[in-house]
């Protein structure tokens, strides 16, 4: 038997569907309604979010991709550095291994469109070397 959940990581909603392996199907559990809780008129104080600097560019059709899903551990360049082919760029982690990822080409950097820490899936932009 099929069964889906939706399934938020970092912001990101993801529709998993699992089979259920072994074991003998539980029928669902028959809770009973809880009375219903006495409702207040409150007002929740308003909290102030700033969001931290981030120094990430939109990214065009000529950003170089991620090559699998992982997770930004480290960008090793910054935006106007010149770069040489197969120079890394960033470190990233995918299935427990650090992956470096290089420059395809010799250039500037012109864009960074990840932050360290990011969740990345692959196609995802990383950066652009003009």
């Amino acid at each position: 038997m099929l069964r889906k959940f939706k399934i938020s990581i970092d912001g990101k909603e993801y529709l998993v569907e699992m089979e259920e392996i072994g074991g003998v199907p539980q029928p669902a559990a028959s809770i009973p309604p809880a009375a219903p809780a006495p409702t207040q008129e409150t007002t929740p104080a308003p909290v102030e979010i700033t969001p931290a600097p981030v120094e990430t560019t939109q990214a065009g059709a000529d950003a170089m991709p991620s090559p699998m899903p992982g997770t930004i551990l480290k960008i090793l360049v910054n935006v106007g550095d010149s770069v040489q082919e197969n120079q890394p760029l960033m470190i990233l982690e995918a299935m427990k291994m650090e992956n470096e990822i290089v420059a395809g080409k010799a250039g500037t950097i012109s864009g960074i469109h990840v932050t360290q820490g990011d969740m990345v899936n692959p196609g995802d932009s990383l950066i652009t070397i003009q």
